[in-house]
């Protein structure tokens, strides 16, 4: 019997230090401070320590605060290639474009992996979609899956030459050239997201085990369709997984599974040396305090948040509208009741994009909330491409979930009136997924980005003793 070890960080999303995280308890949320990559790179360790191990990162890695956006994820290639990964995936990571990706790819001591992702001019594919690896005498196939709406719903720099196919048919393609290979097991590196995956398993026997990322969700047990076992664990760095597996005549059975939390313990000297060399020519700014908060802001609610209940209260006052949307981003620390930094703004927006303004009919604001909740809520997960609900302020949606497609917006307010269809509706909105291009008309972007819309609103406002009502009611 052989014994094999996988180590999985899946959506960092550029977190180096340790910050507040929400865990939930049985009195409700609770603070606890943890992530930081130098703990990480420590827990790695200890598990190489044990026995034969594979580390494998799901992506949306080198994009999601200041350091990393800014740098365009250059700041984070030392750090990375210091904990030793053997191969990642990606979503976020094409915010750079294909090219840029690429080009931050070529710096890495690892391999990208998406056989999902193809040039669009020759067919030919843009990373590796499979790797075999050798380790305490077992030879482990790993087969990536990049997330697959990058050219669906996000901006189209993002996807420039390049096209993205869901990976189902992909996946069963690397499959069949594995097993012929003659592997010990094989194992499936994901950012298409937890439901997506669970189906994926159960239209693909033969996978060993699913690596899952993209939903950010905390699995305390893997879960498991058939043969194939399926892990995912959490985000922003605050915990990784570890799968400990027996391989014995062709059969992978599971020996142990730990979610991690990534809290107080010994770090990595040279790693932490490293942070604080990437964070170094930005510390004191982003460490300026800009405001205060009564309430933590978050984003781990699926109809509204209070994190984008203040991002859209500073667009829409900076706009001068009284409706304003942006995407249903799910990444973003939280931040404790307190001061709130520059660096915090940053991590609520870190693309800090330019605040736009355009106007919607009444009929176009249904049919694209319609839209967004299909995307969300779809019956069949291969048809889900969204985050959370778009996040939206100054109107009032009354959702019914269990509705098919198209009839899930049961009533629409502006203040206490209905949406009028025919009328006209100002609206401000931040990147291409808070108002996507074929909506609305006399589009245009103001002189006034995101970080500093949110910094003059926190000079008159608190949240939690500001009225911030939540737009999107579940019923």
């Amino acid at each position: 019997m052989a014994r094999l070890t996988l180590l999985q960080l899946n959506d960092l999303h550029g977190y180096l230090e340790p910050h507040p995280e929400l865990v939930p308890t049985a009195g409700g949320w609770r603070f606890e401070r943890l992530g930081g990559v130098a703990r990480i790179a420590r827990l790695f360790a200890e598990a190489r320590a044990d026995g034969p191990c594979l580390t494998l990162d799901n992506g949306d890695t080198f994009h999601g605060t200041r350091v990393a956006v800014a740098s365009r994820g250059e700041a984070l290639i030392p750090i990375m290639n210091a904990l030793q990964i053997d191969a990642m995936t990606a979503h976020w990571e094409f915010a750079y474009g294909p090219a840029g990706f690429k080009a931050l790819a070529r710096q890495l001591d690892y391999p990208v992996l998406a056989a999902n992702v193809f040039r669009k001019a020759t067919g030919d594919l843009l990373f590796e979609g499979r790797r075999v690896f050798e380790r305490g005498g077992l030879r482990i196939g790993v087969i990536g899956l990049a997330c697959p709406i990058v050219d669906k719903t996000m901006p189209p720099a993002f996807s420039e030459g390049v096209r993205f196919e869901l990976g189902a048919a992909e996946a069963r393609e690397q499959l069949a050239i594995l097993r012929r290979e003659q592997v010990d097991l094989v194992v499936l590196l994901s950012h298409l997201g937890f439901p997506q995956d669970l189906k994926l398993a159960s239209e693909l026997p033969g996978l060993d085990v699913i690596l899952s990322g993209h939903t950010h969700n905390r699995l305390h047990e893997p879960a498991r369709v058939g043969d194939t076992l399926i892990i995912q664990s959490g985000c922003h760095g605050a915990y990784v997984g570890r799968l400990d597996l027996d391989v014995a005549d062709g059969q992978v059975s599971l020996k142990r599974h730990q979610l991690i939390p990534v809290d107080d313990g010994p770090t990595d000297a040279g790693v932490e040396a490293l942070v604080r060399a990437a964070l170094a020519p930005e510390g004191e700014t982003m460490a300026r305090v800009i405001g205060r908060t009564a309430i933590p802001l978050h984003r781990y609610a699926m109809a509204s948040a209070p994190m984008d209940d203040v991002l859209l209260a500073a667009v829409a006052g900076a706009a001068g509208t009284e409706i304003a949307f942006s995407n249903g981003w799910r990444y973003g620390a939280p931040v404790a009741p307190g001061p709130v930094t520059l660096g915090d703004l940053y991590n609520i927006v870190p693309m800090n994009p330019s605040i736009s303004r355009v106007t919607l009919t009444g009929a176009e604001l249904t049919v694209m909330l319609e839209e967004n909740l299909e995307r969300t809520f779809a019956a069949d997960p291969f048809e889900q491409m969204g985050g959370y609900i778009k996040r939206c302020r100054g109107l009032t949606v009354f959702a019914k979930l269990e509705n098919p497609k198209g009839a899930r917006v049961d009533r629409l307010l502006v203040g206490d009136r209905p949406v009028d269809p025919q009328a006209d509706y100002p609206v401000a909105f931040v990147t291409s997924q808070g108002v996507p291009e074929r909506f609305g008309r006399d589009r245009r972007t103001l002189d006034v980005d995101s970080v500093s819309a949110l910094q003059q609103w926190f000079v008159d406002h608190v949240p939690g003793e500001t009225d911030l009502p939540p737009s999107v009611l579940i019923v």
